[in-house]
């Protein structure tokens, strides 16, 4: 795993067609070393566009913090 940070926002599509959020937190320990937690939603989406702008306006979130998968 890279020592660089990850968005803190995942947008992924599920096998279902809905789009799910996962909310992405990392600390660092002792040398440095990134260590993500990470927590699904449970709500789901019928569009990108409808998962991203959901992140925005509950999490404040910038367009550069939003990853899709």
């Amino acid at each position: 795993m890279s020592r660089e940070a990850v968005r803190p926002f995942l947008v992924v599509k599920n096998e279902d067609g809905d789009y799910r959020v996962t909310i992405r937190t990392t600390r660092y320990n002792s040398q440095g070393y990134p260590l993500v937690s990470a927590d699904l939603l449970e709500e789901k989406f019928a569009t990108q566009k409808a998962a991203k702008l959901f992140v925005k306006e509950n999490y404040g979130a910038e367009t550069g913090q939003i990853a899709i998968k």
